[in-house]
């Protein structure tokens, strides 16, 4: 088939004519991998103005619109795709803003791939509309513009409501609710606003001042955010609901680390994620002396796990000064939970891939800290409750490999704290809290969304969540 540029394809007539499909998606351009190495700036650069136009030309603006249905938070992907083929952006930014607070963010780390990109029609031809991609250059526009578009706010209704934790499910709910009038506080445990946006993803992946920006951008609607606020702890549950608030959305993540529970785990220089990305990210350990957080790293540093969080601390330990980063993972590279294009971006920054191995103990160099780590062969079985193969030791194939740094990568839990101090609050053997399909807890006017019901998933599926809870919310505050 020939392939046509230019926007006549989006309108799908030429000269009369039906246009040929433009199957030439743009690829975005990104520092090159021995550049992006010594640095912690952000390795996509983003389209041009003149690069959005051609690629957001390409939609053909098909009836179904299977785009927005496999978008979690519903946003009207052609309605604001086609502003920008009008070269529109402003236009396109009020379109967006309609049912998402955070497009810089989703724009950059939600995997559109598996999302709406995935049901694009164009997929299947392999070359999807690079939705994602358009998603931020419009919202990267509006922040170098100086511009804020702000949706229409309705009358206030004296209702208020209280949103424990300030990551993106919590900002969703916030967002929605003070849209639909009603007067909304965040309680935020650290001394800065973002939950999981700010401590867990790296500046070069998600900058900082992104975050930043669409946490102003709440605020602007109306929202107060109360810092270094723990819930549990200087208020509990109870005492919220028995003052203002007529309703409490529970959005505290899942900060609780997950471990092997194998001989030598407590070695010194064996980090859990959380914490080497907290000290990374949010403490700015990177930066060191400029900020007093200094992390020691080693020179061959292995990295347990497959997921985005395995990447995203491969890829700072590679910044950090590691001279060989390992990660360990024990199924094939096809079952790893881990974005493809962060996979991609590993391999060419040198990071080296063992799959099908698992550590069986850690080994201490006669002074605590870890010198190396026993590791078993494994081969894949029948799935598992995740749909995936289940690896399964091979007996008599342990080996040793020498490490001096090790991070574990294993997924996270919630923080017991609200749980332990809220006792007619229901959650599972994981911990986390029990919701039916509109997000209510079984705790009379308590809903709850993101990781803290999930264990750990994506940042869109967490607005997702905090979508269905907020309109749950606001009906209940209606009656």
């Amino acid at each position: 088939m020939s392939e046509e540029k230019g926007p006549t394809s989006a309108h799908g007539t030429a000269g009369g004519k039906k246009s040929k499909l433009n199957l030439n998606r743009l690829e975005m351009p990104k520092q090159t991998p021995e550049e992006r190495k010594r640095n912690f700036e952000e390795v996509a650069t983003g389209y041009t103005f003149e690069m959005a136009i051609e690629e957001a030309g390409r939609c053909i603006q098909c009836k179904k619109r299977n785009c927005r249905q496999g978008c979690p938070v519903n946003i009207d992907i052609p309605d604001f795709i086609k502003h920008l083929q009008g070269g529109d952006v402003e236009g396109a930014s009020r379109v967006l803003k309609r049912k998402t607070s955070l497009p810089g963010i989703c724009g950059r780390v939600c995997p559109q791939e598996m999302q709406c990109e995935k049901t694009c029609i164009l997929n299947k031809k392999g070359a999807p509309i690079a939705i994602g991609r358009l998603e931020r250059y419009i919202a990267d526009w509006e922040r170098q513009e100086g511009a804020t578009t702000i949706p229409e706010i309705a009358p206030s209704t004296g209702k208020h409501v209280a949103v424990v934790g300030t990551g993106p499910s919590g900002l969703t709910v916030a967002a929605d609710l003070a849209l639909l009038g009603h007067q909304v506080t965040m309680f935020e445990a650290l001394h800065v606003a973002g939950g999981v946006l700010m401590y867990g993803i790296p500046e070069f992946r998600l900058p900082k001042e992104i975050v930043q920006r669409e946490v102003r951008y709440v605020k602007s609607l109306g929202v107060e955010i109360l810092l270094d606020t723990v819930i549990g702890i200087n208020y509990s549950l109870d005492e919220l609901l028995n003052t203002k608030y007529h309703a409490v959305y529970l959005a505290t993540g899942a900060g609780l680390p997950m471990f092997l529970r194998v001989p030598g785990e407590n070695l010194n220089m064996i980090y859990s994620a959380n914490e080497f990305l907290t000290r990374t990210n949010l403490m700015k350990a990177y930066l060191y002396p400029k900020y007093a957080t200094p992390i020691k790293m080693g020179k061959r540093v292995a990295v347990i796990g497959g997921g985005n969080v395995a990447m995203d601390s491969a890829r700072c330990a590679i910044r950090l000064g590691a001279q060989e980063v390992y990660v360990i993972y024990r199924r094939t590279r096809s079952e790893m939970p881990a974005r493809l294009e962060e996979v991609e971006n590993a391999e060419e920054e040198g990071i080296r891939f063992h799959f099908l191995c698992n550590p069986t103990s850690f080994i201490s160099d006669g002074r605590s800290n870890v010198a190396a780590m026993e590791l078993i062969r494994m081969e894949l079985g029948e799935p598992d409750a995740s749909g995936r193969r289940r690896p399964v030791s091979i007996t008599g194939s342990e080996y040793i490999m020498e490490v001096d740094t090790v991070v574990v990568s294993l997924g996270t839990s919630p923080n017991p704290l609200i749980a332990s101090t809220t006792p007619d609050l229901k959650t599972s053997k994981w911990g986390t809290v029990i919701v039916n399909e509109q997000g209510k807890t079984s705790k009379a006017r308590v809903w709850a969304g993101g990781d803290i019901v999930s264990g750990g998933a994506t940042v869109i599926s967490a607005m997702g969540e905090g979508r269905i809870a907020a309109m749950a919310m606001h009906q209940h505050l209606a009656e």
